[in-house]
Formats: C-alpha cells, sequence, structure tokens
C-alpha cells in the first residue's frame, strides 16, 4: 500500500471516536485494560471496513483489496494502516486466524453490488460474511473459540443482524438497500418504497413484526445457551450481547416512528435482559 493509497482510507481518528456511539464497545470499561484493548483492535478493523464499504468515495472494491492486502502483513510482516498495526499484539497474542478478518472484508465486497437478498436463507449467508466473525474473534479474545461455541456465537449474532437491520430498515432503503428477505415482503405485501415514507403502515409493522418474533428470536434464544459455557468476563460479555439483542428486539415491535429514527432499547432495559441472561446462562 502506497502512501497515497493510505491516505484514502480512514484513519484512526476518523473511526475509533465512533465507539462512543456503538454496541461493541460498551463493556469495554468493565472488562479491564488487556481484553478492552483486544476488543478495541476488532471493533477498529470492523468498522473501518464499514466505512470503505459504505462512505469511501471513488473505488471502494479497489480500496477494500488494498486493505486487504495490507491486512495479510498482520500474520507474518508490519501492515502500514495504523488500525492495522493495533491488530497486530491483537492476533498474535490470541493466535487469531485470517478467516473471520477476511470474510468481514468479503461482506463489503458484496454490499457493492448486492442491494437485496431473495430468501432468509441467503441473508444468513450475508450474515456469516457480515456479523458473525466478530463473534468468532470475542471467543478468541477470551480464549473460549472451540467449534462448539462458534456455532452458538454464530446463530447468537446472525439474530443481532437481523435485528439491526431492522432497526436501520429506513436508512439501509435510502441508500438503496433492503435487507428484509424478499420472499418476506412478498408475504406481507409490502414494497422497499414503503421503508422510505415517514410513517409506517400496518403492513410495515406487522413485517417488522415477523421478522423479530420469527426469524430474529428464534435464533438469538438457540445460541443464547452459549452464555452458561462461559464463565467470568466472558460470561458477562456475552451475556451483554443477548441481553442487548432481546431489549432491541423488543424496542422495534410496534414502534410506529420506526421510518424516522432506528428504535434502540432504553439503559434499564438492557441491563435487565443482561442480568436476566447472565444469571439463567441462556
Amino acid at each position: 500500500m502506497t502512501t497515497t493509497e493510505q491516505e484514502r482510507l480512514p484513519g484512526e481518528s476518523a473511526i475509533l471516536p465512533l465507539a462512543r456511539a456503538e454496541n461493541f464497545p460498551v463493556a469495554l470499561r468493565i472488562l479491564g485494560p488487556r481484553v478492552g484493548a483486544h476488543l478495541t483492535a476488532i471493533y477498529g478493523f470492523a468498522r473501518l471496513v464499514d466505512q470503505i464499504g459504505d462512505e469511501l468515495a471513488g473505488d471502494r472494491r479497489a480500496a477494500l483489496d488494498e486493505l486487504e492486502a495490507d491486512l495479510l502483513r498482520v500474520w507474518d510482516s508490519e501492515p502500514q494502516h495504523p488500525l492495522l498495526r493495533r491488530l497486530v499484539p491483537t492476533v498474535r497474542a490470541c493466535a487469531m486466524p485470517r478467516g473471520p478478518f477476511l470474510r468481514l472484508i468479503e461482506a463489503n465486497r458484496r454490499d457493492q453490488g448486492i442491494v437485496a437478498y431473495e430468501t432468509f436463507d441467503e441473508l444468513l449467508g450475508y450474515c456469516e460474511l457480515s456479523a458473525n466473525p466478530v463473534g468468532e474473534l470475542v471467543l478468541y479474545v477470551f480464549g473460549a473459540a472451540t467449534p462448539e461455541r462458534i456455532d452458538l456465537s454464530n446463530r447468537i449474532c446472525s439474530a443481532l443482524q437481523v435485528i439491526e437491520h431492522c432497526q436501520d430498515v429506513a436508512e439501509d432503503a435510502a441508500h438503496g438497500r433492503v435487507y428484509v428477505p424478499v420472499e418476506d415482503l412478498d408475504r406481507f405485501g409490502v414494497e422497499p418504497a414503503d421503508f422510505r415514507k415517514r410513517v409506517p403502515g400496518e403492513r410495515v409493522i406487522k413485517l417488522l413484526e415477523f421478522e423479530i418474533q420469527t426469524r430474529a428470536r428464534p435464533l438469538l434464544d438457540s445460541g443464547a445457551p452459549l452464555v452458561g459455557t462461559l464463565r467470568g468476563r466472558a460470561r458477562l460479555a456475552v451475556a451483554g450481547y443477548v441481553g442487548g439483542g432481546r431489549a432491541n428486539a423488543d424496542a422495534v415491535i410496534g414502534d410506529r416512528a420506526i421510518l424516522s429514527r432506528p428504535p434502540k432499547a432504553g439503559s434499564r432495559a438492557r441491563v435487565r435482559e443482561l442480568v436476566r441472561t447472565w444469571r439463567t446462562g441462556r
């Protein structure tokens, strides 16, 4: 990556301040400095990839290719981008594989050409690239990345992605993307243009309720037993992700203002669900 190419990409100052507005690093203060540093490194990479895929001016595919080439240096030399240099000690201390990072880049390549998914299964295939790698990397941070736990984590992360798609349905539609599967749009008689209206009709409300209650919640609940396999800070962190997802899912149901602003659970609801999930282990 040349200096000119690197200057095209967002730097640390453009990425890390976004942490204050995101769910991913919310618990950093209570997880300790070592875990916090590793999670921040993962967060920084994930946000960098999203920024390139969603907002970079110019040839985004070429920029993603440049980033991938620099990423591979993390394992055998020295990357040039500061956020990738921040990633080096995390990858090496936690023995992280390349695969999850590469899948996050591939998800954003898909976003350059695919703006809708025909079926829920196809959407889950996208979640395997865009969401599941983050959960897998978190398990590596805690030294808990077994095949069985990764499978449960994948269910949680896919569910959280579906919930987020419901929260952001108006914003995505404004950018020409609809992540609600076409088969579900057809089931409820909803058109993509309906998400660009100021007030949701009853069909939109029913559709999003279906996405939460029939698609996301069973998937999230099927992965939640991951919490019970963990101890200490790892259990707390994963309970936070699951509990936060459950609280946000509740916030979507019946929200009549969902097309004017993304619905989000309040702190009290999130803490209540976190505690319940942590105690029950599921």
